[in-house]
């Protein structure tokens, strides 16, 4: 915006300058050339009278040597009664323009080597007309007009750069707090809830600015309810929490026993990250730094140990492949744990008792893709069961378990598809884009489009008919 004004002021103060410069200078030009031609016409009318009276060749030779001009005044008397042509001074028109003068009666100018000159008709005594040549050099016509011009010029240049000046301070005014705006906007986006922009400049951005700070002070009030509200609701999970846990302790020795006790242990652990997360009123926006982030390996193995005893109780066959070596992924340990828990949790309650399941860990070189497949029904419309993942709680819902994993497999980069498993039900598969790599493209409605590379597809397709 700043370089467009100033860039229309400069064609429109360009623009104004020649049109008011060029025809003043055509005027100074006409005025220095009537300046000239009245000399001339002065210097002409000061031997007028002595032709008047005399034509005594030696009298006007006088008269002309004393007004100064005898070297570019000329004067042509005709011959008549007896007495001669007489020409004095030196003759630069042609002689068909004096006669045409001497017979119109009346002065003019005409055009001669080096400049122009003046003739003038006067009357002599006996009758005749005699004519006064005046040479006007071009140097006399044109004198002066190199530093008018000059001066057009410079004043034309002051007030091209005078408006661009005030054009650029005009756009810095209109420039900044735009800037600012989206500044502000920027730093919001990126979790500095304090960020606020001046509410200066012109009345439009003055009223945006506005607008924008009462919507970043309803942001913060917004995610202060909400946290305090999800605080709250933590923190009254706490008393069933503690019967659980008192209860887990009559519950003896054994494998379900101590799964039970480590539930509930987890459990408060979540609980209590819960209400220190909503406590906290810096939310947690910066990136991940170098070194962030789990190895999905290990996650997956701990994972299917956890499940893999109520696996044993259904009657259900599992299998885990891929995991024999770690797999850095940019997401934080708990978020993957809680991902894997979703969806193998879905696999309990969705698919009947001695459904089988499996587990794939892919490690590809753009991309590392979990699968979590079963032999249950399957899922009619996979896309509705994402919709549903969303979070509108309709029956036959999956919950927020698929958003969960939404969530996570987004924050890298990546996606979430649903499909059917070579098991026979569902397989959900999760693109997670390692730490560094470009992210994936969105396409329209902000769809997520990922190209599968082709080792990593090779993999994915060779795991699949090994099932």
């Amino acid at each position: 915006m700043r370089w467009a004004l100033v860039k229309v002021s400069l064609a429109v103060t360009t623009m104004v300058v020649l049109a008011f410069a060029v025809p003043l200078g055509l005027v100074i030009r006409e005025m220095a050339r009537d300046r000239a031609f009245s000399g001339a016409e002065r210097e002409a009318a000061a031997v007028a009278p002595a032709l008047s009276i005399t034509t005594d060749r030696d009298q006007l030779e006088r008269v002309v040597a004393s007004a100064g001009s005898d070297a570019g005044m000329a004067v042509h008397i005709p011959a008549g009664d007896g007495q001669d042509a007489i020409d004095l001074g030196r003759q630069r028109a042609a002689g068909q323009d004096i006669e045409a003068v001497r017979k119109l009666g009346r002065a003019s100018t005409t055009g001669v080597t080096g400049g122009s000159t003046l003739l003038q008709p006067v009357a002599l005594s006996t009758g005749e007309i005699a004519v006064v040549e005046v040479y006007v050099p071009e140097s006399e016509v044109t004198n002066g007009l190199g530093t008018a011009w000059a001066v057009l010029a410079a004043v034309g240049v002051a007030l091209i750069l005078g408006s661009v000046a005030v054009a650029d301070r005009l756009g810095v005014r209109m420039v900044r707090p735009a800037r600012r705006l989206v500044e502000g906007a920027h730093e919001l986006g990126e979790g500095k809830l304090g960020s606020r922009v001046p509410e200066e400049g012109p009345t439009e951005l003055r009223l945006a600015a506005v607008a924008f700070n009462s919507m970043a002070d309803q942001v913060v009030q917004l995610l202060a309810n909400e946290r305090e509200l999800a605080a709250d609701l933590s923190h009254r999970l706490r008393t069933p929490l503690t019967v659980l846990r008192l209860n887990t302790a009559s519950l003896g020795e054994g494998p379900a026993a101590d799964q039970t006790r480590t539930a509930v242990e987890q459990l408060e652990r979540e609980v209590d990250t819960i209400i220190r997360t909503a406590r906290d009123a810096k939310p947690q926006t910066a990136a991940a730094g170098p070194g962030a982030g789990c190895d999905a390996a290990e996650v997956v193995r701990e994972r299917m140990a956890f499940w893999s005893a109520l696996a044993e109780d259904e009657g259900r066959k599992w299998r885990v492949a891929g995991a024999e070596r770690p797999v850095r992924i940019p997401v934080a340990r708990a978020d993957l744990a809680a991902a894997l828990d979703a969806l193998l949790g879905n696999v309990f309650r969705h698919t009947p008792e001695g459904a089988a399941f499996a587990v794939d860990l892919h490690n590809g070189e753009d991309a590392v893709i979990v699968l979590v497949s079963d032999a249950g029904p399957g899922i009619p419309d996979p896309e509705a069961a994402m919709a549903r993942g969303r979070g509108s709680g309709s029956d036959g819902s999956t919950g927020l378990g698929l958003d969960i994993v939404r969530r996570l497999a987004e924050s890298t980069g990546g996606d979430v598809r649903i499909g059917s498993s070579v098991l026979g039900g569902t397989e959900v598969r999760i693109w997670i884009q390692p730490a560094g790599r470009a992210p994936v493209g969105r396409g329209p409605r902000g769809a997520v489009r990922r190209r599968r590379p082709g080792r990593l597809a090779a993999a994915y397709h060779r795991s699949r008919s090994s099932h």
